[in-house]
């Protein structure tokens, strides 16, 4: 584990893997909040991992309205990472 990159570790590895099942499971998108009421974590907790995975490019977000919804990006939805 590396002290100075905590997302490294296999906590965090395991959250941003239940984020890409979630989405997986929800291509209409979802809300921070609403995954964070799946993963029973804080929003802030998710929004922090959510940017991660918009840096690997595994992520994007599209704005509607008041409300931000997350969606994998096409070619992990038809990967068979965590299937």
């Amino acid at each position: 584990m590396h002290k100075w990159c905590p997302l490294v570790a296999n906590d965090c590895n395991k959250i941003k893997d239940d984020i890409i099942k979630i989405l997986k499971d929800h291509p209409e998108g979802l809300t921070a909040i609403e995954i964070s009421k799946i993963l029973k974590i804080h929003r802030h907790t998710v929004t922090k991992y959510i940017l991660v995975l918009e840096a690997l490019d595994i992520v994007y977000r599209r704005k509607v309205g008041p409300a931000t919804l997350h969606y994998l990006k096409d070619y992990i939805k038809n990967s068979k990472v965590n299937k």
